[in-house]
């Protein structure tokens, strides 16, 4: 593996350390703000979901910048909106300047799954390129583990105002994400196709393949003359409808398997289920723990065994674990049954889903359109995770642990089904050989 290229898929994956980081770390907190500034169910939901509706938002709109300013201005610009978010929602003593700081660090969420991705994918060769976009992934689990014990810690040292520092500390990768940025290169493949500056271009694929970097140029020439002189390509036509359709299923299907539940709910999950505070926010730990090892798990193996394979293997274990944990909340046999369902849970999740969303996304679109192709995804994905944040304390207050992990069983149910019938193997091949096959011509 090239040590170049892997630091440059290192650097751009950071954001998605500041991804999980963001989207975790209200787990610890959530409970205190509602407290803090006495909010109802439906203004607490709303508060936590809030990053989530950003992040709609930035995933819709975040193939504007990728596309017209570049892959890495748009990272650079990502970076500064997590640094500015985390230092004003930590000195937030309004709730409304609270809101506006979460939702601009959702911002930068949503953007950054989308741009993220694409980077790595364009500047990876095809025979590892699922390993270098489940980096991505890999540090996603990575922020969400650390978020998980910066607040386990926080929580039992920190006093009253533990959640400024809770939030408030995503200040330092965030400034450091800004600062490392500066050796990335941009994208060849943006440089080609938006910019049409080939030496750039060139300079960076010899470094990224030095033996046919020849043969990519030629490939990507193909790609792009196929385009020339026509109309800019719009995402919603017919030729693309294989690709539109699975991004849109892969990511509601993401959503509707619990996970963001239990990433931002999971410390009152546990309390639902009989546990005290104490003790449930140290499982969230061991969740994110697991998470972050079966995520390691996932990239020795995506290449190798391919995305498909995972992704029966994973969906076959979750509908197993959630059916057990819908289970136990029917029949109050106590916590640690559904601690222990759950963290199998994760696992599956990890090996599977996890890792493979954000590879397979980025690597069905082809050169003209995976920009909008992944934001379409990003934004499926979101929406749905915005929908879930929002009615969970609802709908557990008022129908029960049961009903709701009953309804993500189905769910995967209906994934299995979606994974056998419709989806296909990517392992192996460029991006080009790929789009091929998706075409509709």
């Amino acid at each position: 593996m090239n040590n170049i290229v892997f630091f440059w898929a290192f650097v751009v994956a950071l954001g998605g350390f500041l991804f999980g980081f963001d989207t975790a770390v209200i787990s610890g907190a959530e409970q205190h703000i509602q407290q803090y500034w006495h909010l109802t169910e439906v203004q607490h939901g709303f508060t936590v979901s809030i990053a989530l509706i950003g992040t709609v938002f930035g995933a819709l709109g975040g193939s504007l910048p990728s596309d017209k300013l570049g892959r890495r201005a748009t990272l650079l610009l990502v970076a500064l909106i997590y640094l500015v978010s985390a230092v004003g929602t930590a000195m937030s003593t309004n709730w409304y300047f609270f809101l506006i700081c979460r939702f601009v660090g959702g911002l930068g969420v949503g953007a950054s799954s989308v741009t993220a991705p694409v980077y790595i994918s364009e500047v990876s060769p095809a025979t590892y390129r699922g390993r270098m976009v489940a980096l991505f992934q890999f540090n996603v689990v990575f922020g969400i583990l650390i978020s998980y014990l910066s607040n386990y810690f926080i929580g039992g040292y920190g006093g009253e105002n533990a959640w400024r520092l809770m939030l408030g500390i995503q200040a330092i990768p965030a400034a450091l994400f800004l600062v490392l940025l500066r050796w990335v290169p941009e994208s060849p493949r943006w440089l080609l196709l938006h910019r049409r500056n080939e030496a750039a271009a060139i300079n960076t694929l010899k470094i990224i393949n030095p033996a046919s970097y020849q043969e990519d140029i030629t490939v990507i020439r193909q790609s792009q003359q196929a385009v020339t002189g026509v109309p800019a390509e719009r995402l919603f036509s017919g030729k693309y409808r294989t690709p539109v359709m699975l991004a849109v299923l892969f990511a509601v299907f993401n959503q509707v398997s619990g996970i963001n539940a239990i990433i931002y709910y999971a410390p009152r999950i546990f309390e639902m289920s009989g546990m005290g505070a104490g003790s449930s926010l140290l499982s969230t730990v061991g969740l994110g723990i697991v998470n972050f090892v079966f995520t390691l798990t996932a990239i020795r193996f995506i290449d190798r065994i391919g995305r498909r394979q995972l992704m029966l293997i994973g969906t076959g274990g979750l509908i197993a674990t959630l059916g057990l944990v819908a289970i136990s909340f029917y029949m109050h046999t106590g916590g640690i049954g559904v601690i222990s369902y759950l963290l199998v849970y994760m696992a599956f999740f990890a090996f599977s889903q996890g890792a493979v969303i954000w590879v397979f996304i980025s690597e069905i679109f082809p050169n003209q359109v995976r920009a909008k192709g992944q934001t379409l995804g990003s934004f499926t994905h979101w929406i749905m995770a915005a929908l879930i944040a929002f009615t969970f304390p609802y709908l557990a207050s008022h129908i029960g642990g049961g009903h709701i992990f009953l309804f993500f069983c189905l769910m995967m149910v209906l994934q299995l089904l979606f994974v056998w019938r419709w989806m296909p193997e990517t392992k192996g091949q460029t991006l080009e050989e790929i789009e091929t096959t998706m075409m509709v011509h």
